[in-house]
C-alpha cells in the first residue's frame, strides 16, 4: 500500500475504527482502507488493540489514532463538504446529527466523535464568492440558520 504524502491525522479516544466505517458508510469516494494494531501496551491501550485505522472521508486520505483521553476535537478542524442540494444537505446532515452528533450553528454540526463538519450547499459559496450585496444577504440569511437551507439562501441571492 501506497503512503500519501500528507494525511489528515485524527485523534480519537478509542473508536477510530467505528467513526471510520460510519464515514465510509455515509460520504462517497470513502473507504476504510487498513488499520494497525499495537505491537505492545501503550498509555491508552493495550498490545493488540487497534491502534490506528486508515481511511479515505470524500477523497482525503486519514489516519484516526486511538490516542485515549489526552486530546478532544474542536472546531479548530473541520471537514467541509460541499452539496449540490437540500436532499444531499439533507442527507448528510441527518446522518451525522441523527448518529449521536449535535447542531452547531451555519451550517456547523458534530458527530458523535466531536469531529467537526461544515455540511455547506454549493449556492452558499458560490453567494459568497460573488461579493458585494449577494454575500451580505446570503451571510445574514446563513447567520440564522443550523443546517442550510438551499431556498432560503436562493431567495436571498436574488435579493
Amino acid at each position: 500500500m501506497a503512503i500519501a504524502k500528507n494525511t489528515i491525522c485524527l485523534w480519537f479516544e478509542k473508536e477510530a475504527e467505528a467513526a471510520a466505517r460510519f464515514y465510509a458508510a455515509t460520504f462517497p469516494d470513502s473507504a476504510v482502507t487498513g488499520f494497525q494494531r499495537a505491537p505492545a501496551d501503550y498509555p491508552s491501550g493495550k498490545a493488540g488493540d487497534v491502534l490506528t485505522v486508515d481511511f479515505t472521508v470524500a477523497g482525503i486520505p486519514c489516519i484516526g489514532l486511538n490516542g485515549g483521553t489526552a486530546f478532544k476535537q474542536s472546531e479548530a478542524f473541520s471537514f467541509q463538504i460541499a452539496t449540490e442540494d437540500q436532499a444531499e444537505t439533507d442527507r448528510y446532515w441527518n446522518a451525522i446529527v441523527g448518529n449521536g452528533g449535535q447542531e452547531s450553528a451555519c451550517g456547523w454540526c458534530k458527530d458523535r466523535w466531536g469531529v467537526s463538519w461544515q455540511i455547506t450547499p454549493r449556492t452558499l459559496t458560490e453567494a459568497m464568492s460573488a461579493g458585494g450585496e449577494e454575500a451580505k444577504r446570503a451571510f445574514t440569511a446563513m447567520m440564522d440558520m443550523k443546517k442550510i437551507d438551499v431556498a432560503k439562501i436562493e431567495a436571498a441571492r436574488r435579493g
